[in-house]
C-alpha cells in the first residue's frame, strides 16, 4: 500500500465522518462536541466494528478489509453511491501489489467508427464522449461549437476541460456562469477517477500540474469530494450566441472504463433551441472555411453571427 494511497483514505474518510451530524444518524449532539460531526466511537458503533479497528482503517490502512466491513463503514458515514464506490476504489487500491502494477501511461484514445457515428447522429444538441480525466475525446458538430473557446484557448489536444477551468480562469469563467458549481464538479470527477484507476501515470501528471499553478484547485482538491454527474441542467455563455441552458444527460460507456457519453438536449421552444440553429449553421461555416484556410471570410461569418 503506497503513501499516496494511505493519505487519501485518511482525508476521505476523515473529510466524510466530519459531515455527518449526531441527529443525522439518531445521536445526541449539543455544544459540547470538540469534533465536527461524528466521533470515531460512534462511526465504531454505528458499522459494528471495534473502534481499535475503525482507527485503523482511518489511519489509511485498508488492507484486508472486507466488503462487509466497507459496506457498514460506507452506511454509518451515508455515503452516497459515488462516495462508496470510490470508498471501494481505495480499498482495491489498497490491496494491489504496488510492486505488480507499474504506473501507466494511458494510450491515445481511440474512438470506434460506430461512437462518432452515433455522435454525429445526434443533431439536436451537443454530444460528446469524455474519460475521467475531463479529456474531450470525441463530439458531434454542436459540442465542438458549444466547447469552441476552449479548443481555441488550449494548444494540447485532446482538450482537457480541468486545464481550461483552471488555468485559463478568466474565459473559463465567461463560458460557466455558474464556475465555481462546474469547477467543483469537474474536481469530483477527477478525484473519483484518481480512486478508480490510481496507477494512470497521465491523471497523476495533471493533478500535479494543477495542484503546482492554480491555488483554487489545490483547495477543492483537498476537499475530496467525489461525485458522478448523470444528469442535471447545464448553463454556459458562448461567444457567438450568449446564454445556453441545457438538460444533461450522462452515461458511462461499460466497454471503456472512465469514459461518458453526454448529451446537451434543448427544450423545445426555448431561445436556447433557436440559438442551437445559429449555433449549428455558424461552427459548419467555420469548419468549412477552416478546411479551406479561408480565415478572413470566417471573421465576417462570426461577425454576422453575432449580429
Amino acid at each position: 500500500m503506497s503513501t499516496q494511497n494511505s493519505d487519501d483514505v485518511r482525508e476521505f474518510l476523515t473529510s466524510r465522518r466530519a459531515k455527518v451530524r449526531p441527529e443525522q444518524v439518531d445521536l445526541p449532539g449539543g455544544p459540547n462536541r470538540r469534533v465536527p460531526g461524528l466521533r470515531r466511537t460512534e462511526v465504531a458503533m454505528l458499522a459494528s466494528v471495534s473502534v481499535e479497528y475503525y482507527a485503523r482503517l482511518e489511519r489509511g490502512n485498508l488492507n484486508g478489509v472486507s466488503d462487509a466491513v466497507l459496506n457498514a463503514i460506507a452506511t454509518a458515514l451515508q455515503l452516497d453511491e459515488a462516495e462508496r464506490q470510490h470508498l471501494f476504489d481505495l480499498a482495491r487500491a489498497a490491496n494491489a501489489s504496488t510492486a505488480r502494477r507499474p504506473r501507466s501511461s494511458s494510450r491515445p484514445a481511440t474512438i470506434r467508427p460506430g461512437l462518432q457515428l452515433m455522435l454525429d447522429a445526434v443533431t439536436g444538441g451537443p454530444a460528446l464522449i469524455r474519460n475521467g480525466r475531463m479529456d474531450i475525446l470525441a463530439t458531434n458538430l454542436l459540442a465542438r461549437a458549444l466547447h469552441a473557446e476552449a479548443y481555441s484557448t488550449l494548444r494540447e489536444r485532446p482538450v482537457n476541460l480541468a486545464r481550461f477551468a483552471f488555468l485559463h480562469h478568466e474565459n473559463a469563467e465567461r463560458f460557466y456562469p455558474d464556475w465555481d458549481l462546474a469547477a467543483d464538479m469537474i474536481v469530483a470527477i477527477l478525484r473519483a477517477e484518481a480512486g478508480r484507476d490510481p496507477h494512470d501515470r497521465d491523471m497523476q501528471d495533471l493533478i500535479g500540474e494543477l495542484s503546482t499553478r492554480s491555488e483554487e484547485f489545490r483547495i477543492k482538491w483537498g476537499d475530496h469530494n467525489v461525485r458522478r454527474h448523470v444528469t442535471g441542467v447545464k448553463r454556459f455563455l458562448h461567444p457567438v450566441v450568449g446564454d445556453l441552458e441545457f438538460l444533461f444527460e450522462g452515461t458511462e460507456l461499460p466497454d471503456q472504463p472512465g469514459w461518458s457519453l453526454n448529451v446537451y438536449m434543448a427544450e423545445p421552444g426555448t431561445p436556447t433551441a433557436d440559438a442551437l440553429r445559429i449555433l449549428a449553421s455558424w461552427e459548419a461555416t467555420r469548419e468549412q472555411e477552416e478546411d479551406t484556410g479561408d480565415q478572413n471570410a470566417h471573421s465576417a461569418s462570426t461577425a454576422r453571427a453575432a449580429g
